[in-house]
């Protein structure tokens, strides 16, 4: 790890706009995504997360991403208030439709803390498409939506052909929706939507990471060979990059010790270089053409600060260098 340090031209830039498909849906490199904001393992106060999506936009991120999951509406409303003096590309997820209940009568999410009172149900039916997309527009106070996923279909593969993606399609044609996708913490059905539907986007979490290159495989080639465009999200694979140590989680669940073990050795190879393990797990999906915008969560103004900032580092060549032959000695494949 010596030697003249070369940088890798600057990446783009977090605000630069980027194409969904052939759509004229326009993403920043940069992008928010909602988890966080609706009490992804810990409580967000409403006025916090409002914050945090406003000093999103003061700073040049013009793509926010949310879903009914994320706190059971809590993230859209939040998200909602934020953008309603400074509007910018907006997507949200159908699948899981939710139902107003009796505060206390139904245990949200469990990774999420203190959800609105309303029951997840799946729903792949072409009704619950629509009404959870109507539901989604009237919480963000909208009346078309940029982008709307099929949202973790890991169960429903069969549903999403024969009734989910016709009626999303029907969305798109209607004018409703400007781009359709799926987003998923997985590749190989990913792969198969991208290869098999007419979508325009793919949004896929944890899988082109430092840590996990799986999407290298198949999600990325296909995207490519079909000009779908691809949102590279969970870049520090629910925290294990951000901070890996004993407590850390991957894929929101206690990460095994052998991946603690990885992470280990990435940090102490960025180390070497003087650059943060985070600033490289942000930086590193868009080292692909595929990617066209990368997708943090952040819950806090001071993270999204923290984010852009690690995402306009300067990264040196041979740390790049470094990291892929470490990735090799773990992954020979």
């Amino acid at each position: 790890m010596t030697g003249a340090a070369t940088v890798t031209g600057p990446g783009p830039a977090a605000s630069a706009l980027r194409r969904i498909g052939v759509t004229d849906v326009r993403v920043t490199a940069l992008a928010l995504g909602g988890g966080p904001l609706g009490g992804l393992f810990a409580p967000v106060p409403h006025e916090q997360a409002v914050a945090t999506v406003r000093a999103a936009r003061e700073q040049g991120i013009g793509y926010v991403d949310t879903a009914p999951h994320y706190g059971s509406g809590r993230s859209e409303l939040a998200i909602a208030e934020a953008l309603r003096q400074s509007p910018c590309t907006l997507s949200t997820k159908v699948g899981r439709r939710l139902r107003p209940v009796e505060p206390g009568t139904v245990d949200g999410p469990p990774i999420f803390a203190d959800p609105l009172p309303n029951e997840q149900v799946w729903d792949w039916s072409a009704d619950g498409i629509r009404r959870t997309l109507e539901d989604s527009l009237s919480r963000l106070g909208r009346d078309h939506a940029d982008i709307v996923y099929l949202h973790d279909p890991d169960d429903h593969e069969d549903e999403v052909y024969a009734i989910a993606y016709p009626a999303l399609a029907r969305l798109r044609d209607e004018g409703i929706v400007s781009a359709i996708g799926a987003g998923m913490n997985q590749t190989e059905m990913l792969t198969r939507f991208v290869q098999r539907l007419d979508i325009d986007v793919v949004l896929c979490a944890g899988r082109y990471t430092v840590l996990d290159r799986s999407a290298e495989r198949d999600l990325l080639p296909a995207c490519l060979a079909n000009g779908t465009s691809l949102i590279a999200a969970g870049v520090f694979n629910s925290g294990l990059l951000a901070d890996p140590r004993h407590q850390a989680t991957f894929d929101y669940k206690p990460a095994p010790p052998e991946l603690i073990r990885q992470a280990h050795r990435f940090h102490e190879v960025c180390a070497a270089h003087n650059v943060p393990l985070k600033a490289a797990a942000v930086q590193f999906p868009h080292r692909h053409p595929a990617v066209t915008a990368t997708l943090v969560g952040c819950r806090s103004p001071e993270e999204v600060i923290e984010d852009i900032t690690l995402f306009h580092q300067p990264i040196p060549q041979a740390l790049w260098d470094d990291l892929d032959t470490v990735h090799r000695q773990h992954d020979p494949s």
